[in-house]
C-alpha cells in the first residue's frame, strides 16, 4: 500500500483511494480494521439461495465407511470434493494425498467419474478439469486447497476434508464455502487423525460451531494473535506491553472515537503522539 501511495506521487499530487475487500479475514487483516481509520462495511446475509451447511467431524479409522454414503449421494446426481493436504507421499509428514486418494476412489467408485486437480498441473489442464465437473461429468473432485477460492459448483453438496486439524479456521471455513451454493442440503464433513493438541480441537471446535465467517474470524484472532500491525507476520502475539485487543476491545472502542474527535479538531497534539510512538509515521497513517 505504501508503494501504490508512493508511485502515485507524479500523477498531478493524486493519491489513490482504497478498498480492502476479506471474505473471511485473518487475524491481523481483523486487528487492522480495529485499528485504521477507515469507514467498515459488513455484508453478514447469505447469497440468494444458499442453504446452511451441515459440519461433522470423524477420526479417520472411519474413512472407508464414508465411501458408502458418498456412492449413495452420487447415485442421487449429487457432486462431491474430498481434499487432501499432500499432492505425493511425505518421509516428514504422516498426511493423505490427493495422489493416493484419487486412485483408491478410482477403483472404488466404478459407476462414478472420479477427477484429480492440484497445483502442479498446468493451467489449461485445470481448467479443462474444473470444466468437467462443472458440467457434472465428472462427479467426484480429489484436489488440494486450490479449490479454495473462485470455484462455484451449485451441485457440489458434500465436502470432505482430510487431515482437517491441519488446517487453519479461514482455510477450513473457504473450503466448506465450495458448497452449500444451490438449492440442496449440503455436508462438510471433517477428518482428524488421533491424538489432536489442543489447538486443534480448538478449531475443529469452532468450525463445527460456527457457520458465520465474522463469529469464525474474532475467534482465530483470539487463537492465534493479530500479528504484526505494521510488519508482515499475519498472525501472532503483538507488542502490545499491557493492552490485551480482545480483553480490552471496550478502551480499543473509546480510543477510536478520542482520536476521531482529536482529528476533526485537527488538535496539534496528535502529532506529539505519533512521533512519541511510531517512527515514520507522516507515511505510514498514509496507508
Amino acid at each position: 500500500r505504501m508503494t501504490l501511495k508512493n508511485n502515485s506521487k507524479n500523477l498531478q499530487g493524486f493519491e489513490p483511494h482504497q478498498l480492502m475487500m476479506s471474505a473471511t479475514p485473518i487475524p491481523r487483516t481483523l486487528s487492522m480494521s480495529f485499528f485504521a481509520h477507515m469507514d467498515v462495511s459488513t455484508i453478514k446475509e447469505l447469497p440468494g439461495g444458499r442453504r446452511p451447511i451441515t459440519t461433522k467431524i470423524y477420526l479417520d479409522d472411519k474413512r472407508k465407511k464414508l465411501l458408502n454414503l458418498i456412492d449413495t449421494h452420487c447415485k442421487k446426481n449429487n457432486q462431491v470434493y474430498w481434499v487432501c493436504p499432500l499432492i505425493e507421499e511425505s518421509e516428514f509428514l504422516d498426511l493423505e494425498t490427493v495422489n493416493d486418494t484419487f486412485q483408491e476412489l478410482k477403483k472404488y467408485f466404478i459407476n462414478q467419474k472420479v477427477g484429480l486437480i492440484h497445483g502442479r498441473m498446468k493451467a489449461e489442464e485445470k481448467k479443462e478439469i474444473m470444466k468437467k465437473f462443472q458440467q457434472n461429468t465428472i462427479q467426484i473432485l480429489v484436489a488440494t486447497s486450490v479449490i479454495e477460492v473462485g470455484v462455484d459448483v451449485p451441485n457440489a453438496t458434500i465436502m470432505i476434508i482430510e487431515n482437517s486439524e491441519r488446517l487453519g479456521l479461514s482455510q477450513l471455513h473457504q473450503l466448506r464455502g465450495r458448497i452449500g451454493r444451490g438449492e440442496k442440503s449440503s455436508f462438510c464433513l471433517l477428518l482428524y487423525k488421533n491424538k489432536l493438541s489442543s489447538a486443534a480441537k480448538q478449531r475443529l471446535r469452532i468450525i463445527y460451531e460456527n457457520i458465520d465467517g465474522f463469529k469464525i474470524a474474532e475467534e482465530d484472532l483470539k487463537l492465534r494473535g493479530p500479528g504484526e500491525l505494521l510488519g508482515y507476520k499475519q498472525s501472532g502475539i503483538p507488542t502490545l506491553r499491557f493492552a490485551n485487543l480482545n480483553r480490552d476491545f471496550g478502551i480499543l472502542e473509546n480510543a477510536r472515537n478520542d482520536a476521531d474527535n482529536l482529528i476533526g479538531k485537527n488538535d496539534a497534539r496528535i502529532n506529539e503522539h505519533m512521533k512519541r510512538w511510531l517512527r515514520n509515521f507522516e507515511e505510514i497513517v498514509k496507508v
